[in-house]
């Protein structure tokens, strides 16, 4: 796992960019250390093209809204600038991925890929993996770990990229415990390990208190009801006969 990892999400014109769609809205957040820091990257986009009819019911973005809007030309160093050696968080990866690197090739940049200058991480894929034959949209992941996804009555790629972290940190919890446990020992070690292995070794015996008459007596009684209660199976009265001089 990187240190640094952008959560990331996009809105489109459509489905597919083969058939000329393009992407209209990047949303990015960060996170160091699995914590979401203040730093955020997000642009609407001009897609120089219609927006499909379903795609603003999905996300409520229009032509017009965007008519002032930069186009992905304008920010693309700012955008790679910021995701540049992470490792990205995406739900559904494919599917932003070839969006992106469509857009990459509309401005000149054919021989770039995100793939390239980024490590990837699927949670759509994550998901199926942990929850087989259940849902496993955003919305379905909110709800299985309680993530708060109210304010999300449209798609929106920044609001989506927020929630999708916090996801994420829900999804992979038990392996970042594990992580830090890890990372505690080593730390442990590093710091004097063998120092306090040297300490341990040269400690005093621990002292042995050994049981009284008495106390012999009632572990017999107890052994010798075990065994009548089991029909002469009781294995513990049988190793202490045979332990007997």
């Amino acid at each position: 796992m990187r240190e640094r990892q952008i959560v990331l999400d996009t809105e489109t014109t459509g489905l597919d960019p083969a058939q000329g769609h393009r992407v209209i809205e990047i949303g990015c957040v960060e996170l160091v250390n699995r914590r979401q820091t203040e730093r955020q990257f997000h642009t609407y986009l001009q897609p120089d093209r219609a927006i499909d009819a379903e795609a603003v019911r999905v996300h409520g973005i229009t032509g017009d809204f965007l008519a002032n809007q930069p186009r992905f030309a304008d920010v693309a160093d700012d955008f790679l600038n910021f995701v540049r050696d992470a490792e990205l968080i995406i739900h559904n990866a494919p599917f932003d991925l070839g969006f992106l690197n469509h857009e990459l090739r509309l401005c000149g940049r054919d021989q770039m890929v995100l793939e390239q200058l980024c490590a990837v991480e699927d949670t759509l894929q994550m998901a199926r993996q942990r929850h087989p034959g259940q849902r496993n949209s955003l919305d379905a992941l909110c709800k299985r770990y309680s993530i708060d996804n109210s304010q999300r009555t449209l798609h929106g790629a920044l609001l989506d990229a927020e929630i999708l972290a916090d996801v994420y940190l829900a999804m992979t919890r038990q392996q970042s415990s594990m992580f830090e446990r890890e990372t505690a020992s080593t730390l442990a070690i590093r710091n004097g390990g063998p120092q306090q292995a040297k300490a341990r070794r040269n400690r005093p015996p621990l002292p042995v208190i050994r049981a009284d008459a008495a106390e012999m007596a009632t572990h017999a009684a107890y052994l010798e009801m075990l065994d009548k209660s089991s029909g002469g199976q009781c294995v513990w009265k049988r190793l202490e006969e045979a332990a007997k001089p």
